[in-house]
């Protein structure tokens, strides 16, 4: 019997479970209020967690498509997929009843919320479950709480990292031993309410995907597009320096240098949103110094290097963000 077998058929099963799964995972422009979604795929899994049936689609975020390096979806691509309101009575009918399960399940929800919202509709689940959160309450032995890591655990085989079909497969076969493990061991699921957002962004009107500026031009302008307000206090503790090769932790005290390619702005409010501090500078405090140019000479990258404190690029701090350690207690 490998790890993806039933670990038990004849226990019962528990009442409280709930009676279906969808596993989503999407594909984005980025991870800002005002980023789209560009791909979508639904595992629907039953109260057991085995494979209904499975859906994708491409969607045209009717923008630049983003980090094309990560995601391989470009302009062209996306020029004639439909858009999300075209899409949005599918993927409904793929979620609904059921508990939407994703890793990182925050940041699926959100961009899925966000999208529902622009459409005037709204996401016909009431519950989430994130699998990073699932992983902690069983125990399991991880060296982190990638996909990657979640997959190898239970032999999983990863064919196309960030390709929302697979993703999903991926995520949909490490889920089943995860729920088996739950409903064996008596765990309680680790299931939060999916609120419907109220809080988008909906920029002026744009060309249509394939007509876009680059990627790192904003096409409504820097700065327009939402009054400055006064970021909230982070509520966690500072876990200390960021260490290569592990999550980040909310808490850890983030500092940006230099341009970037997504609007500072939503980058920092991506990262607040995931529990991070926002530092205006650099001290021996400072967890991580993001610089998509980290030899420049400004105040920052020198204080970094005198301080010792770790230095990545953008497109790394935006992987990173996706795999957000709760802070301690």
């Amino acid at each position: 019997m490998t790890m993806l077998d039933d670990i038990s058929t004849a226990a019962p099963w528990p009442a409280a479970y709930p009676r279906g799964y969808a596993v989503v995972d999407v594909e984005t422009t980025g991870l800002a209020r005002d980023d789209r979604i560009i791909s979508a795929a639904v595992y629907r899994l039953d109260a057991r967690g085995e494979v209904e049936d499975h859906w994708y689609t491409l969607v045209n975020p009717e923008r630049d498509p983003g980090p094309v390096w990560i995601h391989g979806l470009t302009s062209d691509v996306l020029e004639g997929a439909p858009l999300f309101g075209d899409i949005a009575a599918d993927f409904s009918e793929r979620l609904d009843g059921r508990v939407l399960v994703a890793h990182n399940a925050i940041f699926d929800w959100s961009m899925i919320a966000r999208e529902y919202a622009r459409a005037r509709e709204t996401a016909p689940t009431r519950q989430r479950l994130c699998t990073i959160a699932l992983a902690k309450e069983l125990r399991l032995p991880l060296p982190n709480h990638k996909l990657a890591s979640l997959a190898a655990h239970f032999g999983v085989v990863q064919q196309r990292a960030h390709h929302a079909l697979d993703d999903a497969r991926v995520l949909a076969e490490a889920f089943r031993p995860s729920l088996h493990t739950a409903a064996r061991d008596g765990v309680r699921l680790p299931l939060l309410e999916c609120r419907p957002l109220t809080e988008w962004s909906d920029s002026p009107v744009t060309p249509r995907v394939g007509h876009q500026p680059s990627y790192g031009q904003s096409p409504y302008g820097r700065g327009t597009w939402r009054p400055a307000r006064r970021r909230p206090a982070c509520p966690y503790p500072n876990p200390g320096r960021y260490e290569a090769d592990k999550p980040l932790k909310q808490g850890m005290r983030v500092a940006f240098s230099g341009d970037t390619s997504v609007e500072r702005e939503l980058l920092e409010d991506r990262a607040i949103e995931a529990g991070l501090h926002i530092a205006t500078s650099v001290s021996r405090l400072t967890s991580l110094l993001v610089s998509n140019d980290p030899d420049s000479a400004t105040s920052k990258t020198v204080k970094a290097k005198s301080y010792g404190t770790p230095v990545i690029d953008e497109a790394a701090f935006t992987q990173l963000l996706r795999d957000v350690d709760p802070a301690d207690g």
